[in-house]
């Protein structure tokens, strides 16, 4: 049956109803007429409303109104013992029960809203988990960093693992390639650390999108419904999360942020490692992984030496450093003799300060 026909009816029940009785006296049927029309129209509107309403505001709204009722009785207990007369006092118990009913809807509508069912049947403010949820993605757990992050306490809230992340794990680490299987148990064993860090309340929802293949993409319909936010360390997930509208926490950025700071014109101690892609390009490589690339340092690859920085440049993808290193044609006089003692200088500073670190490392 179509439910413009249903709400018909309804309209015209009520009129039929209000007109039948006639509240205002046989000579004010128009008044009747009016009054039901109102009223049916008025109770259409509320459907309206109500159709937007989850199940958890609507249980909030029923629990509100039993408890608005409740009190609008015992408050008319107390108002019963003071003497008024019957209009009066009639009135009067009407207001409170409308007033009560309207405050334990509201409150229990608004009330209604923050519950958050779980899977396995508990209940908690869906706020605080909105505003702090971290979900967590499968490139994140297998790179196993979240774990140490998680264990200094700055990832604060609940921690998400959805059972279909769980599942591509399983599958990784069921795989038949040695190095996917290592990297899916992997994975477990950091799930395992996380749970045990102090402080961190991991959840797993069995939540899941049949109609949506890629785990990625579930990922982001995820942290739409709940509000959240993904941590993840995969660079096209990131931006496709952005895209999206959804928040995302990049390991990468996190750690490229945390590298040391170097300026324009500081000195550094590096090792060569490799020739850079251009001409007498040197590359060499900071602990943290930075790429350092040397000009004129192309003879100096297999040794340690002291360098000028002159640019950094950041990037998504990290950090890169560059540098020179002083050659022959550098010095305005006696230019080859002024390079070479320059070439000195820097190779006596850069053996000065292995020195003191080897003299560190044995006392």
């Amino acid at each position: 049956m179509n439910i413009w026909a249903i709400r018909a009816f309804l309209l015209v029940v009520v009129i039929v109803s209000v007109f039948s009785v006639s509240p205002f006296g046989e000579d004010n049927r128009i008044m009747a007429l009016a009054l039901g029309a109102v009223f049916g129209i008025l109770v259409i509107l509320a459907e309206f409303r109500v159709n937007r309403l989850e199940v958890k505001s609507l249980l909030g709204a029923a629990i509100g109104v039993l408890i608005g009722t409740i009190g609008a009785n015992m408050i008319s207990l107390v108002v019963a013992r003071i003497s008024f007369d019957l209009r009066t006092a009639a009135i009067i118990h009407i207001l409170i029960l409308i007033a009560m009913i309207y405050l334990g809807l509201i409150g229990g509508i608004y009330g209604g809203s923050r519950i958050k069912w779980t899977a396995s049947g508990g209940m908690f403010s869906e706020d605080s988990l909105r505003k702090t949820s971290k979900i967590l993605d499968t490139s994140v757990i297998i790179d196993g960093r979240v774990a140490d992050i998680c264990k200094t306490g700055f990832l604060e809230g609940t921690l998400i693992v959805p059972h279909f992340v769980l599942r591509e794990l399983q599958q990784i680490a069921d795989s038949a390639d040695s190095a996917k299987r290592n990297r899916g148990r992997r994975g477990l064993d950091v799930l395992e650390k996380i749970k045990s860090a102090q402080g961190v309340m991991v959840q797993i929802i069995e939540k899941d999108y049949p109609e949506v293949k890629e785990v990625d993409l579930k990922l982001i319909e995820l942290a739409k419904e709940i509000n959240g936010k993904i941590v993840t360390n995969d660079f096209n997930l990131n931006k496709v999360a952005q895209l999206r509208g959804v928040d995302a926490l990049n390991i990468n950025e996190l750690a490229n942020s945390l590298k040391p700071v170097v300026l324009p014109g500081e000195m550094m101690r590096v090792f060569i490692l490799k020739e850079g892609k251009e001409y007498n390009q040197g590359v060499a490589y900071l602990d943290d992984g930075t790429m350092v690339v040397v000009d004129n340092a192309r003879r100096m690859i297999g040794k340690t030496i002291i360098t000028q920085v002159t640019s950094v440049l950041q990037t998504t993808a990290g950090k890169m450093i560059f540098g020179r290193f002083p050659d022959e044609s550098e010095a305005p006089n006696s230019a080859a003799q002024n390079s070479r003692t320059d070439r000195r200088y820097y190779e006596r500073r850069a053996s000065d300060v292995e020195m003191v670190n080897d003299e560190r490392e044995r006392s």
